[in-house]
């Protein structure tokens, strides 16, 4: 299961629900990841970005207090990190430079935002 491609690594969470954050990181730690953040404002997010030598992947939800996600995910995708999107949005929200990146919808189904990034790396 590509899920296991997820032990070991370096992955960026940045979402702004407190209790999704805090369950991501306790998911993704489980799976043997080192989680970085989590991070609920875009600032913050950046500011991890840049301070940690290597970022594996990212899990990032498309709205973060008004301010939506995706300087940061053109960041991520110039370094050639993978990430993928968690949103409750409509698809559609989402740049169309974006449209191969994975989406997962919220409420976020763990098992499938796992393989998700599992696949992404």
């Amino acid at each position: 299961m590509p899920e296991h491609r997820i032990a070991g690594r370096r992955i960026l969470v940045v979402e702004d629900e407190y209790m999704l954050a805090d369950q991501l990181r306790n998911e993704l730690e489980q799976e043997g990841a080192v989680v970085v953040g989590p991070a609920g404002r875009l600032e913050t997010a950046f500011e991890l970005l840049e301070s940690d030598a290597q970022i594996d992947s990212a899990i990032l939800d498309v709205n973060l207090g008004g301010d939506n996600v995706f300087p940061l995910a053109e960041a991520l995708a110039a370094r050639n990190v993978p990430f993928v999107f968690a949103t409750g949005y409509e698809a559609s929200t989402i740049p169309s430079k974006f449209s191969k990146i994975p989406i997962c919808d919220k409420p976020v189904e763990m098992h499938r935002l796992k393989r998700a990034l599992g696949d992404a790396l």
